[in-house]
């Protein structure tokens, strides 16, 4: 039987909300609280997400403050900082820890926006994968004669634009990430 529709545009917008989990997950010279979403600390034997243990706030533009409600756990959170790929060196002063995001080089700048343009383009293919699987189901019903050579036809096309449509949402989020990373 032939598969809606609606099935392979989930699939393209989850993929789609990967890639900005991703993106919001990459440091632009600005305090993002989401680059802390990845690090986890070793709360009681429990690997437990920073968010889940400490309030944190963005007082200024390049800066992150974390606020853990248990004070016993600063120093972990601070082990955990340095330990992932964030590259900043955390200011622990007993009661919380401050994160300084120093304004990000060119040479970074390069390379992370081609870190973007890596996911965005790994993305689309995923995109163009789910198209590719979505033509194969309808070419299966036609063949099973579940669907006439028109309706084949038809899936191609509304298939492709809505395609075409999640591709071009990539590239926009692609832009829009690369834009606020050559902000200066």
């Amino acid at each position: 039987m032939v598969k809606n529709y609606d099935e392979f545009k989930n699939k393209m917008e989850k993929t789609l909300s990967v890639l900005k989990d991703e993106l919001a997950s990459i440091r632009a010279g600005r305090a993002n609280p989401k680059l802390l979403d990845k690090i986890t600390v070793n709360y009681y034997g429990t690997p437990t997400n920073i968010t889940q243990l400490a309030s944190i706030q963005v007082p200024e533009a390049r800066q992150i403050v974390i606020q853990p409600w248990d004070n016993k756990i600063l120093n972990d959170i601070v082990k955990a900082i340095q330990m992932s790929d964030l590259g900043i060196n955390p200011n622990n002063d007993g009661k919380v820890v401050r994160l300084v995001f120093p304004p990000l080089t060119e040479e970074r700048r390069v390379e992370l926006t081609k870190e973007v343009k890596k996911l965005g383009e790994n993305s689309k293919v995923a995109i163009r994968q789910i198209r590719r699987d979505a033509v194969e189901s309808y070419k299966k019903s036609e063949k099973a004669k579940e669907i006439t050579e028109d309706d084949l036809k038809m899936a191609e096309k509304d298939i492709q634009k809505f395609t075409d449509e999640y591709i071009e949402k990539v590239d926009k989020a692609v832009e829009a990430k690369i834009k606020e990373i050559m902000e200066v």
